[in-house]
């Protein structure tokens, strides 16, 4: 979160070797200087003829999973942490609650965008829960003061990678279950806005 903060300096954290690719491309391309944030892990693979991978990180952010034509919540992952929340949304669905998932390798090239662009990715009225395992400084910008945010603002721990992500919430079960807190908040809150308008 400190070095997105730095004036000029592009993030890049790619969620798998695809997303590498096409982020070290965009920092071949741009003038100013890059840096990228990468996972240790053994992670999957985006298939990118399905998520068209190549044009989506050009936008700092894009769609990965739609969830239908109308989602219930928007669950936004970055680096490793994207996987979770596409393993979430396959859970969710099981239990009848749509999710769109968004990719967001980098927050500088996302701000370049257009306004259509930006709400066409955020759209206000959808719930969103953004997940990485770093400080959730900054990411209320984007899941706004109705969403969440599954983060680390504390210094992490000595343990095996997939322990230690499991205990510090970056569960598949975790995210599930703050996706449908999101959710229900929402359902709830609808009620009570049609009520103020007559």
């Amino acid at each position: 979160m400190m070095l997105r903060a730095v004036p000029r300096l592009t993030d890049l954290r790619p969620a798998d070797a695809n997303e590498t690719s096409a982020c070290w491309g965009l920092a071949l391309e741009r003038k100013g200087p890059s840096f990228f944030a990468l996972s240790r892990q053994d992670l999957p693979l985006l298939d990118p003829e399905k998520h068209n991978v190549f044009e989506g990180v050009k936008h700092g952010a894009y769609i990965v999973e739609q969830g239908g034509k109308s989602p219930d919540v928007l669950i936004v992952g970055t680096g490793a942490e994207l996987w979770p929340a596409i393993r979430a949304a396959e859970e969710l669905k099981k239990e009848g609650i749509s999710a769109r998932v968004v990719s967001m390798p980098s927050w500088r090239i996302f701000e370049e965008q257009g306004d259509s662009y930006k709400a066409s990715i955020f759209p206000e009225d959808l719930p969103k829960l953004a997940v990485e395992a770093g400080a959730t400084l900054g990411w209320w910008k984007y899941v706004g003061r109705d969403g969440d945010v599954i983060g680390l603002d504390r210094f992490g721990a000595s343990a095996p990678g997939k322990k230690v992500l499991e205990e510090l919430g970056f569960s598949t079960a975790n995210v599930v279950k703050r996706a449908k807190a999101l959710v229900e908040r929402a359902r709830k809150s609808q009620p009570a806005l049609a009520g103020k308008g007559k």
